[in-house]
């Protein structure tokens, strides 16, 4: 499994922040193509991202594992989930109550 995590390192108060993080699972394939399903965690620190709800979740068939660089898969993942293009608009599922990021 490949896990993302994104970090905010504040330049005031040097602290790190997990914001948040994709998993993504090899699902099959070949061994010059691979299958695999993502999922994005919902929340906006370590501790509501640790609980493990799926945010989004999408999968990225016949990958060239070992042609090019893993960020063409992370890429894809996230356009297979909707987070680019004409799905970048909000979604309901992204939307947080006041105060849960927090």
């Amino acid at each position: 499994m490949i896990v993302v995590r994104v970090e905010l390192h504040s330049a005031i108060t040097r602290k790190v922040t997990e914001i948040a993080r994709m998993r993504i699972r090899n699902a099959g394939g070949t061994e010059d193509l691979g299958d695999y399903s993502a999922e994005t965690l919902r929340g906006l620190s370590r501790e509501q991202l640790d609980r493990g709800i799926c945010q989004r979740g999408g999968s990225v068939a016949n990958y060239p594992r070992l042609r090019i660089h893993v960020w063409h898969l992370v890429a894809r993942a996230l356009i297979a989930m909707n987070y680019a293009g004409a799905g970048e608009k909000e979604q309901q599922g992204d939307l947080f109550p006041q105060g849960e990021g927090q």
